[in-house]
C-alpha cells in the first residue's frame, strides 16, 4: 500500500486505465529504463545497466506473448519484438549505448504508433465508426 501521494495516485492510475493506455504506459516504462539503462552505461555501473535492460527486455516479451495472432499486423509486430529483444539482448552482453539506443527508438516509433492509433480509435469511437478496439477490422 503506497503512503505517498504520488505513488497512490500513480496506483490508482494504473488501476483504472483501459488496455490500451497500460500498454502505452509499458511503451513508456521501456523507454524510461532504457534512458536509466544508458545512464548506468554512462556511469559504467554494469549491473545496473543489466537491471534496467532486463526491466525492458521483460515488457518487449510480455508485448510479444500477448499478441493477438487474428491479426495480420500481429506477425510483423511479433518480428519486430523480436529484433528489438535480440538487440537489447546484444547491448546488454556488449555494454553498447548504440545498440541500446536503436532498440530504443524502435520502441519509441511503436510507442508513438500506439498513440497515434489510440487518438484515431477515440476519434472513431466517438464518431460511431467501428474500430479494431472493439474487434471489428
Amino acid at each position: 500500500m503506497p503512503t505517498n501521494p504520488y505513488e497512490k495516485m500513480q496506483e490508482d492510475r494504473i488501476f483504472t486505465a483501459s488496455k490500451e493506455e497500460l500498454t502505452l504506459m509499458l511503451f513508456d516504462g521501456a523507454l524510461k529504463f532504457c534512458n536509466q539503462a544508458l545512464a548506468a552505461m554512462e556511469s559504467k555501473d554494469i549491473a545496473k545497466a543489466n537491471t534496467y535492460i532486463m526491466k525492458v527486455q521483460n515488457i518487449i516479451l510480455e508485448f510479444q506473448m500477448t499478441l493477438d495472432k487474428q491479426y495480420e499486423v500481429s506477425k510483423y509486430l511479433n518480428s519486430m519484438y523480436d529484433y528489438i529483444y535480440r538487440r537489447l539482448v546484444d547491448a546488454n552482453i556488449q555494454k553498447s549505448p548504440e545498440v541500446l539506443i536503436e532498440a530504443k527508438d524502435l520502441i519509441k516509433d511503436l510507442r508513438n504508433t500506439w498513440r497515434e492509433a489510440m487518438k484515431i480509435a477515440k476519434v472513431q469511437a466517438s464518431s460511431g465508426k467501428a474500430g479494431i478496439w472493439n474487434n471489428e477490422v
